[in-house]
């Protein structure tokens, strides 16, 4: 394994990540610190967050994603920076990667990570996940996260941009349940963004929008072939889209 020639801050977001706090900050163990902003979790996440070192703690009233991912950033001791949510995993495949780009000399400023989905433990290849893909490690001095996007985070990045080949693991539902709560609460921030850029609510916008999530999700980008999760998955993304028309009508009132 050669030695990582760039220090490197590890960012990560938390609230009650009791369940997936351990593994995900010992993805961050060739950092050379750890940054949690954290919105005051009432679970054990602290506790075992200090066992670790070279950590940090913000704690930060949660107001939106954006917010929070910016204020790590603001508090990140190294210009290159991992950014990771509560459930994703770097593979050890896709740690040597990492390595082995940020040794080079002619290094990009910012990498795309594609990710591997996952539902309660089974794999999913379709249902739009298939060219899922997001920045996870950049420059902090050649990217912000744009202040308007509420969810779904959105980073600009002034400079150079590369993928990465090994996929990172997204663990992102661990049950119906939960995953539904996270849909309908992304759905609703989401509405507020729209709010604050002046959209008007519309129940035609809201219904065909809400059916063609169903319908690109399940037919177009082949959630049909994921079986009972893949139809459940383009359910909840469908239902986002509702929320955030509520959301929307609702800020409007």
């Amino acid at each position: 394994m050669p030695e990582l020639t760039e220090k490197v801050s590890g960012l990560i977001i938390t609230f009650n990540e009791e369940k997936n706090i351990r593994e995900v900050l010992g993805c961050f163990n060739f950092c050379d610190e750890i940054v949690i902003v954290d919105s005051f979790s009432t679970d054990k996440t602290l506790e075992i967050a200090c066992t670790f070192p070279n950590v940090k703690i913000i704690q930060n009233t949660f107001e939106d994603f954006t917010k929070q991912r910016n204020l790590a950033l603001d508090n990140a001791g190294n210009d290159w920076v991992l950014f990771l949510d509560g459930d994703e995993r770097i593979t050890p495949e896709l740690r040597q990667e990492v390595i082995e780009e940020l040794n080079k000399a002619d290094k990009k400023d910012a990498y795309y990570f594609y990710r591997k989905f996952f539902f309660a433990g089974k794999p999913i290849h379709y249902s739009g996940t298939q060219t899922d893909k997001n920045f996870r490690l950049f420059r902090k001095s050649k990217a912000r996260y744009v202040s308007e996007k509420k969810v779904h985070e959105t980073l600009h990045v002034n400079g150079t941009v590369g993928e990465l080949k090994n996929k990172l693991l997204h663990f992102s539902v661990n049950d119906y349940k939960s995953y539904k709560k996270k849909m309908i609460h992304y759905g609703v921030l989401k509405g507020q963004e729209l709010a604050a850029k002046g959209k008007k609510f519309s129940v035609l916008t809201q219904y065909s929008k809400t059916t063609f999530k169903f319908f690109k999700a399940y037919i177009l980008r082949l959630g049909i072939f994921d079986g009972k999760e893949g139809y459940q998955l383009s359910y909840l993304q469908a239902l986002s889209v509702f929320e955030t028309y509520e959301s929307l009508k609702k800020e409007q009132n």
